[in-house]
């Protein structure tokens, strides 16, 4: 059988694009073990291989198909067991399991921000459980809506590789959980006045954002499922680089006026604008980037302040601005900044109003579902350890071992 060489080329585009999105684990998992303690370092990068392993077995599973094997009434995909349906009606140019390889990556991706959120105090046991209901259920039917031929596809909203459809999901999927356990001891006084809870290693988290702004590359580049159109590849490549680049600077100055240049500031800063301009990089131009950047980085440190000190919530690792606010807002920024249908290039209000509904719906959908799975599972099963296994550290009082042994 002679395959065409375009689709040799394509097939490994998607391949390498893949890899690239499965490294990004490896940088949630530093980021997330760099800005908590190190007494649960281990039990973080443990719920991060995990939400890995179960998920691409759960996805493989059952959830590809729920999101992507034909659709019914727009709301999610008819279920069958191990890829096993038909379909042909994807239309793909490459083999299924190289696309099924490709989602499952991404699906992970949207897990795991929920574990950063609620770190240093969440059972493992129950965290394990809830991720594979969100990578079998609770992702599927939200990326039916928009990648699989449901809802918000058919009435134009455009996500191009996941700002609201990964991002905004997970992060407000870990609002709920957060909101349900609880704040750490420690964080906040009697008075409502809170405290910092320094992280064991800005070192780990720094390398951790570097190695998710370059499987970044892949998450966004890959999105265009072939190689054949270089120049959409160079667009994307280029305003997903220029986001970040925008949100660092921007968060950093934010910072230095407020007190001194905050090191986690610039690194979530970076990660704001990667979230932000997800959404649209294919659509907006290179100035365009930088804007959805700017703005990402304001949101993401307003965001984190109202979080803290307003609604007294405590997100270990600032996971819910970075990821559920800026994921919204970068959505409905492209609906502004969008050179072909933006509402400030002539676009009209329809595809803006668009934007903005598919991004509140799928943010609602990740918060509402989230939630009453929490609350099942802590009825259940209970969702936080308790104060002496907490004060101990995660990494013995769950797994009976340390990251650091020798310190």
């Amino acid at each position: 059988m002679t395959v065409d060489l375009n689709v040799i080329i394509d097939t490994l585009w998607v391949v390498i694009a893949s890899v690239l999105v499965f490294s990004m684990q490896a940088g949630f998992a530093l980021v997330e073990s760099g800005f908590t303690r190190s007494k649960n370092a281990a039990n973080i990068m443990m719920k991060n291989f995990m939400d890995y392993s179960i998920g691409a077995l759960v996805f493989f599973v059952f959830g590809f198909s729920l999101m992507f094997n034909g659709s019914n009434f727009g709301l999610f995909g008819t279920p069958d067991l191990f890829v096993s349906g038909d379909y042909s009606g994807l239309g793909l140019i490459i083999p299924l399991l190289a696309f099924v390889f490709f989602q499952t990556v991404f699906c992970s991706t949207s897990v795991t921000i929920v574990s950063g959120a609620v770190a240093e105090r969440m059972k493992f046991s129950t965290y394990l459980v809830f991720s594979a209901i969100m990578t079998a259920i609770i992702y599927p039917i939200s990326g039916h809506w928009v990648w699989g031929g449901g809802w918000l596809a058919q009435l134009g909203f455009h996500d191009f590789a996941g700002s609201s459809v990964v991002h905004a999901l997970g992060g407000f999927a870990a609002l709920a959980g957060v909101k349900l356990l609880g704040a750490r001891q420690g964080k906040f006084n009697p008075d409502g006045s809170s405290n910092t809870i320094h992280g064991h290693g800005l070192t780990l988290a720094a390398m951790g954002v570097f190695v998710l702004w370059i499987g970044w590359f892949g998450f966004n580049a890959g999105s265009t499922l072939t190689a054949s159109d270089p120049e959409a590849i160079a667009h994307v490549m280029m305003t997903t680089n220029l986001a970040p680049a925008a949100a660092a600077v921007t968060t950093l100055v934010i910072s230095w006026i407020k007190d001194k240049p905050s090191v986690g500031a610039a690194m979530n800063g970076a990660l704001a604008g990667l979230v932000g301009v997800t959404a649209g990089c294919d659509l907006v131009s290179p100035l365009g980037a930088i804007v959805i950047g700017i703005v990402s980085g304001v949101v993401m440190m307003v965001g984190s302040d109202l979080l803290e000190r307003k609604f007294k919530l405590d997100d270990a690792v600032g996971a819910i601005p970075v990821h559920g606010f800026c994921g919204v807002v970068g959505t409905i920024l492209t609906g502004l900044l969008a050179t072909t249908d933006g509402l400030l290039y002539g676009g009209g209000v329809s595809f803006f109003g668009i934007q903005v509904l598919g991004a509140l719906v799928i943010a609602t959908w990740g918060f509402v579902s989230s939630f009453i799975i929490f609350i099942a599972l802590k009825r259940i099963m209970g969702l936080r350890v308790t104060k002496e296994e907490e004060r101990q550290g995660l990494d013995l009082s769950e797994h009976g071992e340390s990251a650091y042994a020798e310190f």
